[in-house]
Parts: C-alpha cells; sequence; structure tokens
C-alpha cells in the first residue's frame, strides 16, 4: 500500500523558502504570452536518469486561460519565456518542444504525462503556481506536487520529494496519456539552448527578410 501525505487547502506552504525571487515585467509577460487552443490540461514532466534510474526533476505545464510552464528549483531559462518565479509564459509549441528536447539528452529521458481537467481546475492550479513562490534547490517535486492538492482528479496524488513517486500517481489518472522523449544529445543542455537560439535567430532573419 502506498503511504501518502497531502497538504490540504495550503498550496503556498513552500513558499517562505528561501530562494532568489525573480518578477518579470508586465510589458515582458504581456508580449509573450500565449493562449493554446487545445483543452484545459495539465502536463507533468519528469526527468529520469538513464544510468541509474533514479528520478532528478519534476515541471509543470498547465494549459489555463493560457499555457505557462511551472519549472520550480530548475535550470531552463531563456529570452522568449519570461519568468515570475519559477513560472515562465509564452509557452508555445516551439517552445514545449524545446523544453522536452532541452531536458532529454544521453543521460536523462523526460517523461511526458498529460491530464485533461476543467477549466476551474487549470485555472485553479494555475493560479497556485504564480503565487507559490520562488523555490529552493531540491523542492522541484514536492512544489509540484503541492499545487496540485485537493483537487479532481488528483484526490489519489500526494505531496512527495520524489519524482517517480510523484509520476508513479499520475500513472493512475484515468484517462493520461503518456509520452516518453528520449534523445542522444551531448550531456550538456547549453548546447542544446545554442543551438536553439541559433536557429531563433536564422528565423527571425528569414522572417525580415521576407518582409522587405
Amino acid at each position: 500500500m502506498k503511504r501518502r501525505f497531502f497538504l490540504l487547502g495550503a498550496p503556498a506552504v513552500l513558499a517562505g523558502c528561501a530562494a532568489e525571487p525573480i518578477w518579470a515585467p508586465d510589458n515582458e509577460v504581456n508580449r509573450w504570452r500565449y493562449r493554446h487552443d487545445g483543452p484545459p490540461a495539465i502536463t507533468l514532466y519528469t526527468m529520469i536518469s538513464n544510468d541509474t534510474d533514479a528520478g532528478a526533476h519534476s515541471g509543470l505545464m498547465i494549459n489555463a486561460s493560457e499555457r505557462i510552464l511551472f519549472d520550480p528549483a530548475g535550470s531552463y531559462h531563456f529570452a522568449e519565456t519570461p519568468e515570475r518565479n519559477d513560472v515562465f509564459f509564452g509557452i508555445t509549441e516551439r517552445i514545449r518542444d524545446f523544453y522536452e528536447r532541452y531536458h532529454s539528452r544521453v543521460t536523462f529521458r523526460v517523461v511526458a504525462q498529460e491530464v485533461i481537467v476543467t477549466p476551474e481546475v487549470a485555472q485553479t492550479i494555475y493560479n497556485r503556481a504564480l503565487n507559490f513562490g520562488a523555490v529552493q534547490k531540491a523542492n522541484c517535486t514536492r512544489a509540484v506536487s503541492t499545487v496540485l492538492q485537493d483537487l479532481p482528479p488528483f484526490q489519489n496524488v500526494g505531496v512527495t520529494w520524489f519524482p517517480k513517486t510523484l509520476m508513479r500517481d499520475f500513472e493512475d489518472i484515468p484517462g493520461v496519456k503518456e509520452r516518453l522523449i528520449f534523445e542522444t544529445d551531448e550531456d550538456n543542455k547549453d548546447l542544446a539552448l545554442k543551438a536553439f537560439n541559433a536557429e531563433a535567430e536564422f528565423n527571425a532573419r528569414q522572417a525580415t527578410k521576407a518582409a522587405n
């Protein structure tokens, strides 16, 4: 029998951790906001070591009134996705694809688990993530699991420190859709970021030429 730990009605319990706050200005956030036309959904990302099979990190993509990424205590940063305390705005399909490939490399694989929810649940999780506050290192999974508490269909998802424990709880949610992202890039996320930046700059130049 699984042991489960719940923090009911207190999604911001960990917000007092002494992590460095980041708050992008309104003009940057408004510039990059993105509303995805898919159904309201929550996607859990679990990064798993290919060497040890241990869970390494958890992130949460939230499609509500707009699509955002809650990546607490993570290493992901990109100019096109302004950040407010571990919440990133502007999660287009292009950025979603980059986030997945940024974390997937020869030493790590990524499991994506999508759950369709009601608009009300999606917006509640959106608000909890945005109000959670900056998250300390090693608290990523606990932060992600906390913002899901006491909401359907996550009633049986426990608050946990462990990425694979949270992933297994998601496996039991009816209707969950799971994908595996596995690549063989070098174990250097900076290379993935440089390649993505180069592609973005090239596309911008091509768009400018076409406009002229």
